[in-house]
């Protein structure tokens, strides 16, 4: 599990050490592309550590893995698998991306092997920076307290998104020699997290790096996962009150929705953990790459490669009623919003303008005839390359707008871009808060909670200019009438102001509902698209988790570890 490699990233940083070779024994030379412990053990190889283990937060440097597979946009673990988003393209394109849509997941799939090789090389990468702190003696206390809380973070996390993705999974420290995958590893991620938090100061000399408030914001997000409500509610509380970004802005809601998808507005008073990237000229280190394939088809601008396409059951879950809220029920999807399915680009067509629609809709999908982005109106058909099979919309908040273009992209290839991807961002802070205060019965609280991320999705600026829609979205203006309907709500808040953000999957997963859902989602879907019936369904006890790689228990256990895969696999 351990990992020695340390890449160069370029636009992020460069560890730069002399080495006079003139006495180094030429029959013990250092292997290129790696730095030898001893020469590590300084302040400036300290920070290019830690860099290196930031930089591990998109997955990039694992040989042979591509960006879809290891990012933490989790498009493909975290909305493909749900309700939000279809794969997309057709039907021959990534099979093993096909397996995992259809909960047919396979312990050879390559996927899950590189998604757990680039976790534990963060993990790895963590647990040096954890290490080498002890070890520097120039190192200050307060820098010595301020490294390793960064790395206890980013220790946490990886951790994290193992522990979603295969739930019994190894814990690995800097101490660590042998391990299994027997133990719940929810406490020790909880530790890190509450050692960050304790240990992190509230603001950072460089953008980008974690905060006291942040770790705060992931351990309260742990404590829901435990369903620890009462915890995570005291801690929410802290949080919206106090909480400030690293560089000291107040958290809050960006006052426009789409602010949050613009790169123009990164690291705002809304982002609380952010991926940072950047693109120029060719360089790709540094690049946001896991959409690489889910950008618009055909006419588009990078033409390739038409994956991650909205759901129609999505798209229907923005219709509003008269009072301008979401249906709490499955009655959304009894019939579709109007679309162009079917319709050459050529051919007229007039989008639906009557029907009422959260304006969250428009910023999160691409439809034929409203505006996408600065490229003028969606063309429907000509963005998509097979509409039968992946249906008639495109995916929108990851795109990038034509102005953008060579100066927010890499300028070879323009799905390589510079927009940051928000892991944790204050709109999910204040929904996690409102599911705790529900969970321990102030309904009022969470009402208001709900209502000021509702506010800011009616705010003027927040519609998509020139859109022919009705755009309605109001706040709820009686009490809930029980938890159970506030629990509804919070939950339907979720899926709209997050919607393909990589969240959804894992929500399920967390709410225990994930197979009621996502079976009856399929019994709808098996009437609308046929390549459905691939799948026998979501198995309740095996389908909340993804099998582990058969050549990760191979290598684990001749190495005299005991991982153990996981049921029904």
């Amino acid at each position: 599990m351990k990992s020695q490699r340390y890449l160069l990233m370029a636009g992020i940083a460069v560890i730069v050490i002399g080495l006079n070779s003139c006495k180094k024994d030429f029959l013990e030379p250092q292997p290129y592309g790696r730095y030898s412990p001893e020469l590590l053990k300084n302040k400036k190889g300290l920070e290019g550590l830690l860099v290196g283990t930031y930089g591990m937060l998109d997955g990039q440097g694992i040989a042979g893995a591509s960006g879809w597979m290891v990012g933490a946009t989790n498009w493909v673990y975290g909305d493909v698998v749900s309700d939000d988003a279809y794969k997309g393209t057709d039907a021959n394109d990534q099979p093993q991306m096909t397996e995992i849509e259809l909960w047919n997941s396979q312990a050879a799939n390559t996927y899950f092997y590189y998604k757990w090789l680039s976790i534990y090389d963060g993990v790895a990468r963590a647990n040096d920076v954890i290490k080498f702190a002890g070890q520097i003696p120039e190192l200050s206390e307060a820098d010595k307290k301020d490294y390793t809380a960064q790395a206890r973070f980013l220790r946490g996390h990886f951790h994290f998104e193992a522990k979603r993705m295969w739930n019994k999974v190894p814990y690995i420290t800097e101490t660590t020699t042998t391990y299994d995958n027997k133990a719940d590893i929810w406490a020790m991620i909880e530790a890190d997290f509450k050692a960050a938090y304790d240990n992190l100061a509230t603001t950072q000399p460089l953008v980008g790096k974690v905060n006291k408030w942040a770790a705060g914001s992931y351990l309260a997000k742990v404590l829901m996962y435990e369903k620890k409500f009462a915890e995570a509610k005291t801690l929410f509380d802290v949080i919206i009150a106090q909480g400030i970004t690293t560089n000291g802005k107040k958290y809050d809601l960006q006052p426009e929705y789409w602010k949050n998808f613009d790169a123009a507005f990164e690291n705002s008073e809304e982002a609380v953990f952010s991926l940072q990237t950047s693109a120029s000229g060719t360089v790709v280190a540094a690049a946001e790459t896991s959409y690489e394939l889910a950008y618009p088809y055909g006419s588009f601008d990078a033409g390739c490669c038409g994956f991650y396409q909205p759901s129609e059951n999505l798209v229907n879950s923005f219709k509003v009623n008269a009072s301008g809220l979401p249906f709490l029920d499955d009655s959304y999807n009894t019939t579709t919003l109007k679309s162009d399915q079917g319709i050459n680009s050529s051919d007229p067509f007039t989008p639906d303008n009557v029907t009422p629609l959260d304006p969250r809709l428009d910023w999160t999908v691409g439809r034929r005839g409203v505006p996408y982005y600065d490229y003028g109106p969606h063309p429907g058909k000509n963005y998509i390359r097979d509409q039968n099979y992946a249906g008639p919309f495109s995916p929108k908040k990851h795109v990038y707008k034509a102005s953008d273009i060579t100066v927010l992209t890499n300028t070879s290839n323009h799905r390589q871009t510079a927009k940051n991807y928000n892991i944790i961002r204050f709109a999910d802070v204040l929904l996690m808060a409102a599911e705790a205060e529900i969970e321990i019965g102030s309904l009022a609280t969470a009402q208001g909670y709900i209502n000021r991320v509702r506010a800011r999705a009616a705010n003027p600026g927040s519609l998509v200019p020139g859109a022919p829609a009705n755009y309605q979205a109001n706040p709820y203006l009686l009490p809930f009438a029980d938890q159970a309907t506030a629990r509804k709500a919070v939950r339907f808040e979720r899926r709209l102001e997050l919607a393909m953000e990589g969240h959804r999957f894992f929500d399920l997963v967390r709410w225990g509902i994930a197979d009621q859902v996502l079976n009856a989602y399929q019994a709808v879907e098996r009437t609308r698209r046929t390549y459905k019936n691939g799948s026998g369904g979501f198995t309740k006890g095996k389908n909340e988790y993804y099998p582990i790689s058969n050549r990760i228990l191979e290598v684990a256990n001749k190495s005299g570890n005991t991982v153990v895969q996981n049921p029904g696999y």
